[in-house]
């Protein structure tokens, strides 16, 4: 994306995303996030996690543990599972590296984990709680909203760096707008939208 289409698309989207957050904070209970922010708050003092951890985000994110890919998770040492993890907190906190970037070499180093080579919604909701206000959530109805908003992100190989490349370039672009809102903000206002479109 080039500078005139990110500031050709910016201003139009945040007219959408701006009620979108403040429905979703009036709607959803601060509550809600308590597991996150748990699973986060492990996160910065062991920099990594583990199997417990990442049971705790599947909950949080609603998903079925009734899987092969669960199954093959909880057969692997928990030891195992957090050296993968701790190269992925690594990237995404490496300050060195874009946001896009630091995204993709974090997903890279979640792939190892069975269950995580392919989709973003779980391995996004791990990298986010490892830097929650550096990195966001990905979902489907996030995915609905992009589209929406007249973006493009397919699911080619590296889509959560480019979301997250297109998250960079809308806090940069709010126009004042968003200046105290994070990653993860902009996730919630996208899911917000996308539940409704």
């Amino acid at each position: 994306m080039n500078g005139e289409e990110s500031t050709s698309f910016c201003h139009p989207a945040w007219d959408v995303l701006v009620p979108a957050r403040a429905e979703y904070l009036s709607t959803i209970s601060p509550h809600y996030d308590e597991v996150f922010w748990d699973v986060a708050q492990r996160i910065e003092r062991s920099g990594c996690l583990g199997k417990t951890d990442i049971a705790a985000l599947v909950v949080w994110k609603r998903l079925s543990a009734q899987t092969r890919w669960a199954r093959a998770l909880m057969s692997l040492p928990d030891s195992q599972v957090r050296a993968i993890t701790e190269r992925a907190v690594t990237s995404v906190q490496d300050l060195g590296l874009s946001r896009g970037e630091a995204a993709q070499a974090g997903r890279g180093a979640i792939s190892k984990l069975p269950g995580f080579v392919t989709g973003d919604a779980l391995a996004s909701a791990i990298l986010t709680s490892a830097a929650p206000k550096r990195m966001a959530v990905y979902d489907q109805r996030v995915q609905r909203a992009i589209e929406h908003l007249g973006l493009t992100l397919t699911d080619d190989s590296g889509r959560y760096g480019r979301y997250m490349e297109i998250i960079d370039t809308l806090l940069k672009q709010s126009g004042g707008r968003a200046d105290c809102w994070t990653a993860r903000d902009v996730d919630t206002a996208l899911y917000w939208a996308g539940k409704k479109s």
